[in-house]
């Protein structure tokens, strides 16, 4: 019986790495793909303690309870859905992990002062990416402007007219606002101002 030639080992020893290669593919692909699945659960986000105070402020706005029962969750606002984006989200996320090690934010106190800094660098990100993560559940072509309030209705039609994106007006949707003069109105102990507050009501009405 002849061996099999030099060639046709050389073949079978690199079919069977690129079999193996490509099963490891497979597995890591899945695997990575559930990895990522799970740091964008609700469970996962609200698992650091820093993020705890949040989630009840989360809890008390429009996006965690409302009349048709649709939740927006933490992965829906910080999380673009794009693979890209998604990926460079993870990465500058990677920042707030490295901070909750040093124990930036471990403190309410601490979270409050760093509140302003961090609100500031989502609203830029929103602003810059025309607030894609509003626009994944809300289509501004759709608005029934018949059953919005007056005043949002009349906001909505300004806003798109002039060509302002979501997050210009709607920074206190779902975490309160940091303790920054608003400019507009009499702060409230919130530091939301009243402006802000009539808006946030006629968005829930």
């Amino acid at each position: 019986m002849t061996k099999p030639s030099l060639f046709r080992r050389g073949f079978r020893f690199i079919s069977v790495g690129v079999l193996a290669a490509f099963l490891l593919g497979i597995v890591f692909t899945a695997a990575f793909n559930v990895a990522v699945d799970k740091t964008n659960t609700e469970a996962f986000c609200i698992s650091c303690h820093e993020m705890k105070n949040n989630y009840r402020e989360y809890q008390d706005t429009i996006h965690y309870a409302n009349r048709s029962g649709m939740r927006a969750i933490c992965s829906d606002c910080h999380v673009p859905k794009a693979f890209a984006p998604k990926m460079l989200a993870k990465l500058r996320a990677s920042k707030d992990l490295y901070h909750s090690i040093l124990g930036a934010i471990d403190t309410p106190e601490k979270f409050e002062s760093r509140r302003q800094e961090m609100a500031q660098r989502e609203w830029a990100r929103m602003k810059a990416n025309d607030s894609q993560e509003c626009r994944n559940c809300h289509d501004a072509d759709s608005f029934d402007y018949g059953s919005q309030g007056y005043r949002s209705a009349q906001q909505h039609e300004e806003g798109l007219r002039t060509g302002q994106t979501c997050i210009d007006c709607h920074k206190g949707i779902a975490h309160r606002l940091p303790q920054i003069d608003q400019g507009i109105g009499s702060s409230g102990a919130t530091g939301i101002s009243q402006e802000v507050l009539h808006s946030e009501s006629a968005e829930k009405e």
